[in-house]
């Protein structure tokens, strides 16, 4: 693997251990995150990274398109957040840690042990 393929998979591993912890910490409920400007700002910001780090992957190495699951909607929510970030709402966002996150954890722990 690559070595820049390899550091942008660690930047999503650390930003989605980072949502998980700061979740978390603030009780890790909806009415909670909805409450918590901070909370969010910190959750938006991670997934922007990981939107991020997906794009650079997927331009890098078009293979990993396959191998990363659902990399175009990730990079998608990327745009989405930085440029609608006005539209976006509490239980989309919510909606993605739930159902997404821990798939895309599991997807990029699997291919950082896949290749050591």
């Amino acid at each position: 693997m690559d070595g820049r393929v390899k550091k942008w998979l660690t930047d999503i591993k650390l930003a989605g251990e980072e949502i998980n912890f700061f979740v978390g910490q603030q009780g890790g409920t909806f009415e909670t995150y909805r409450e918590n400007l901070l909370l969010k700002r910190a959750v938006e910001r991670n997934l922007e990274i990981i939107g991020e780090a997906v794009n650079r992957i997927i331009k890098f190495d078009p293979h990993y398109e396959a191998k990363i699951e659902n990399s175009r909607k990730i990079v998608s929510l990327r745009n989405l957040i930085i440029h609608t970030y006005d539209s976006i709402s509490d239980e989309t966002i919510w909606s993605v840690l739930l159902t997404y996150l821990p798939s895309l954890l599991t997807n990029v722990h699997n291919l950082l042990h896949d290749e050591d």
